[in-house]
């Protein structure tokens, strides 16, 4: 089972790595009306890597996905339209925030923390890239700092996350707290229900707990698209069926430890690992 984070103290190995979403936590500033955070997030930053004494904290931030955008490019439309609603002062307001924002990567880079910023990658594939060759980089246990629960995709029993917004950690031991499924079947899950934040059609009619419906009666995603088309009157068993083809580019668009070579790309690839590699080789 992995340990959670009061277990840390300062016992920490020097295994430990952080991983942290760092626009998530920078979101926290923007919702405070805060443009001047940039110490701020540091001495957070820094407050986590000695609270948890972690041997390694590293920073991720967004730049698109031009994976995603490629497999189906109304990924995340809705996002532009929403911003295309704001007024001149938001606009200019978003502006200064991303400035201080990327003013905070590059002096936390001039403190030597490691920092991955790649146009046309998310921060949810680099963490699943690390997570999943976690043994490669020397690390023992990986502590995901972000509120964004797609992340959740990553847990195991040395992976956890730890939301700074409701202040609890979603681990292999408390997995049953948060939801009403396997940890193994939350790729499934995702793939029926959607994503609405992401503007990734789930099935229609089919929320929460009848997606846990169909995981129980025919298992995962793959197992309902082999299964299809399912015998009922219902008519959101009509919509699995209408859906099928979508649910695949589901697994395409939200399965981050099985895709993130992918969307990473191999020269992204070789910079994660040689900054990784000399981390471990320096600590």
């Amino acid at each position: 089972m992995a340990i959670t984070f009061s277990d840390l103290g300062n016992r920490a190995p020097t295994g430990n790595l952080l991983i942290v979403d760092g626009l998530n936590i920078a979101f926290r500033w923007k919702h405070q009306g805060r443009l001047d955070f940039k110490y701020d997030y540091i001495r957070t930053v820094e407050s986590l890597a000695k609270s948890y004494n972690a041997g390694t904290i590293v920073i991720l931030a967004d730049g698109g996905s031009t994976f995603r955008k490629e497999i189906y490019p109304e990924y995340k439309a809705n996002r532009t339209e929403k911003y295309a609603d704001q007024t001149e002062l938001e606009k200019k307001e978003f502006e200064m925030f991303l400035a201080e924002f990327n003013s905070t990567l590059t002096e936390l880079k001039n403190k030597d923390y490691p920092v991955f910023n790649f146009r046309g990658v998310e921060a949810d594939d680099i963490a699943a890239y690390i997570v999943k060759h976690r043994d490669k980089f020397g690390y023992d246990e990986c502590w995901l700092i972000s509120s964004d629960k797609d992340w959740d995709l990553l847990i195991d029993e040395h992976t956890s996350r730890f939301s700074t917004v409701t202040r609890k950690e979603t681990t292999v031991g408390n997995w049953d707290e948060h939801y009403d499924f396997e940890i193994e079947d939350y790729i499934t899950f995702k793939c029926l229900v959607g994503d609405k934040g992401d503007n990734v059609p789930g099935v229609p009619g089919v929320g929460p707990k009848r997606a846990v419906a169909l995981m129980q009666q025919y298992g995962t995603i793959f197992d309902i698209y082999d299964a299809l088309p399912l015998e009922g009157r219902y008519k959101y068993i009509q919509s699995v069926n209408d859906t099928g083809e979508q649910l695949l580019t589901n697994v395409e668009l939200m399965d981050l430890l099985t895709y993130c070579e992918e969307a990473l790309g191999e020269k992204n690839t070789r910079v994660v690992d040689l900054e990784l590699t000399r981390v471990l080789n320096e600590a």
